[in-house]
């Protein structure tokens, strides 16, 4: 949390906000999320501290800033969806995993479906892995983080996906784990 509370007073600057909206309470933070002008910062800071206090009215920035270009965004929203508890981000988190035009901002997709282990999460894992085991795919990293998952998911479905997986030079050795950490089938 402090890693993201420091990142965002860089970002604010002098701006008298930064302190307004972490003093703030959540009916102040919930506003501020619909108000007109205010700069991506504010609204990152308001979502992230509603959404680790659990208040739902965070849900729709924070999906948003799960699928931002900026890695450091999308891991913090990532960690304020899982706290806040609601059963829609599995939904939300699995639709951007396995859309395939935003497959470079995929990683905190995917890895909040693992944390989640909701009964999206292998399904999706497996359809993004499954894509992503293209010839030449630029993605590895989005690769691995879905076999990794596969493998704490443990679902014996992912079995046929991590074997193909294991052909890959990058993802061989996190595939073997996987398989081998899957129920007997």
């Amino acid at each position: 949390m402090n890693d993201v509370l420091e990142r965002l007073r860089a970002e604010a600057g002098q701006s008298p906000d930064y302190e307004a909206l972490l003093a703030a309470g959540p009916d102040a933070l919930a506003a501020s999320l619909t108000s007109a002008g205010l700069p991506l910062w504010a609204r990152e800071l308001a979502a992230y501290r509603l959404g680790l206090a659990g208040d739902r009215r965070a849900f729709e920035s924070l999906v948003l800033l799960l699928n931002h270009r900026d890695p450091p965004r999308c891991a913090a929203a990532a960690e304020a969806l899982a706290v806040l508890g609601d059963p829609r981000t599995a939904r939300a988190a699995a639709a951007l995993a396995t859309n395939s035009l935003r497959t470079a901002y995929a990683l905190q997709p995917v890895r909040l479906l693992t944390a989640l282990r909701a009964p999206e999460s292998a399904p999706a894992l497996m359809a993004t892995l499954s894509r992503l085991l293209s010839p030449h795919d630029p993605y590895w990293r989005i690769a691995l983080a879905c076999v990794e998952g596969l493998g704490a998911l443990a679902d014996p479905r992912a079995r046929e996906v991590l074997v193909r997986a294991q052909s890959h030079p990058r993802l061989a050795v996190a595939a073997t784990a996987a398989l081998r950490g899957l129920p007997p089938g």
